[in-house]
């Protein structure tokens, strides 16, 4: 029964790994101790623009989530637990415009990703600065990382610094290299055809 309900959680084509594997374009980026050069931007379709400093950041309501990531190079890691602002949070500072239906996610260095503002929503969807109870790493988006877990990991941008929202889908830095818009594992949305 328990491996029966093991690989529900495991999408096809995917193998699960123990390991956190690092993988990104481009160098880490690195911040100053005191991430006085960080900053979090809201623009595009919104009421009120937003540009939050580290300390505005880490005033926000954060919350803990523990689910399984699965990647596009095919490994899975499962039970793995995140701490951070729900994104939903960050969207209502700003006011989303009802026109606006998509976002482009900004991070460094000079990395995007689109997703579909609902995915926004979730409960578990997150800009998480803590994996496993520590500060995450720079190798894995130190200070702040999107966390979307029903999505390939490529869409939870490391190094997040914002969200444009837009009436219209435009693709981010994969996506315009094949990449898949929507990037469900579960259907095994890799590449586009």
């Amino acid at each position: 029964m328990a491996e029966a309900s093991l690989r529900q959680r495991i999408p096809p084509g995917q193998v699960v790994t123990e390991k956190f594997p690092v993988l990104h374009t481009g160098v880490v980026p690195r911040y100053r101790d005191d991430l006085s050069d960080w900053s979090f931007r809201v623009f595009g379709e919104v009421e009120r623009p937003l540009t939050l400093t580290w300390e505005a950041f880490r005033r926000l309501p954060t919350r803990e989530v523990v689910v399984d990531i699965h990647c596009v190079t095919r490994w899975s890691k499962l039970g793995t637990r995140w701490r951070g602002v729900p994104a939903a949070r960050v969207l209502e500072e700003a006011g989303v415009r009802p026109e606006a239906r998509f976002v482009l996610v900004h991070a460094d260095p000079d990395y995007t990703t689109n997703i579909p503002l609902d995915d926004l929503y979730r409960d578990d969807v997150l800009l998480a600065f803590e994996y496993e109870g520590k500060p995450l790493t720079p190798e894995h988006g130190y200070p702040v990382r999107l966390l979307v877990p029903h999505r390939y990991f490529w869409k939870s941008a490391k190094w997040v610094r914002g969200f444009e929202l837009l009436r219209e889908d435009r693709p981010g830095y994969w996506e315009v290299r094949g990449y898949h818009d929507e990037a469900d594992p579960w259907k095994e949305q890799r590449y586009r055809l």
